[in-house]
């Protein structure tokens, strides 16, 4: 250990157990104990805090956090000015990025932001919901959300501004999407003058290598079969063009081993007619990390 801490926020709240997941694949274990702010991470070098991903850009700007992982709608939210070091698209439920969308009842007759010209507006993104109608030349009155959003239309107010992966909550609510504000993700980011520090820069480089490596097996698996040589034309034009297997001798100078990387799905697809253009003893293997 180096006498050096890097100071982390992690996010609370929706984003907290797939944060803990991700670290974990990528190798770095975080226990977070009941009511705690502070989980424990199996890295001396590290100080972790749970935090509201709402606020973590405002502790890593104000330099109590050297690094956090927070929204791309958060870090614009709260207009902080933090180094960005790296897209880390993860989210709840998904790999995919999330929305921030205009949303109105089934009924209501409301069909674009222009409609909303002296609306009651309910959302937890204030300051993106007044830019993004500021840009489209338009005054409505728009306020704070503490929860529960996507009840309060109609019977509290004309729209709503809310987040969404998928929009089934939406929907399961009467609710229907008119437009989208931003779209958002996970971005890992660093105070800047902890950025300049060559230990703690050292760090995050490690530590983000780790988390986008584990991102990237993310349904991957690694397959690997053996098979005459005389068949390996045969296999090769069954994998997706462009794959570039590992392929190593056998014991028996008239065999290869084939190894590569696919999509989880594919192989399911692929593996009858692999067993069928020659591969024998074909074996699929899990990938906690692809270090590119």
């Amino acid at each position: 250990m180096s006498g050096n801490v890097l100071k982390l926020g992690i996010p609370k709240g929706s984003l907290e157990e797939a944060t803990v997941r991700l670290f974990a694949k990528a190798g770095y274990n975080i226990t977070i104990k009941s009511r705690s702010y502070f989980p424990s991470i199996d890295d001396d070098e590290i100080e972790c805090m749970l935090i509201r991903a709402q606020e973590i850009a405002r502790y890593v700007e104000d330099g109590i956090l050297d690094a956090g992982l927070t929204g791309k709608d958060w870090i614009q939210e709260n207009g902080a000015d933090v180094e960005e070091i790296a897209d880390l698209v993860y989210s709840k439920a998904s790999s995919r990025p999330v929305r921030w969308v205009l949303a109105v009842p089934n009924d209501s007759s409301i069909k674009s932001v222009k409609d909303l010209e002296g609306k009651r507006i309910a959302t937890e993104a204030v300051g993106l919901t007044e830019k993004y109608l500021k840009k489209h030349g338009v005054t409505a009155n728009v306020e704070f959300s503490w929860g529960a959003t996507e009840v309060k239309a109609p019977k509290l107010v004309d729209a709503i501004v809310e987040v969404t992966e998928t929009g089934s909550s939406l929907r399961a609510n009467n609710l229907r999407i008119v437009e989208t504000l931003l779209e958002s993700n996970t971005k890992f980011i660093m105070n800047k003058n902890a950025s300049r520090d060559e230990w703690k820069r050292r760090k995050v480089d490690r530590l983000v290598l780790m988390l986008k490596a584990a991102m990237a097996a993310n349904n991957k698996v690694g397959l690997m079969m053996n098979m005459p040589k005389k068949s390996l034309d045969a296999v090769m034009k069954i994998l997706p063009p462009g794959m570039r297997p590992t392929i190593s001798e056998l014991s028996d100078p008239d065999w290869v081993d084939v190894n590569v990387i696919l999509d989880e799905s594919l192989v399911r697809e692929i593996a009858p007619d692999l067993k069928s253009a020659g591969a024998e003893d074909i074996a699929e293997y899990p990938l906690n990390k692809i270090i590119h």
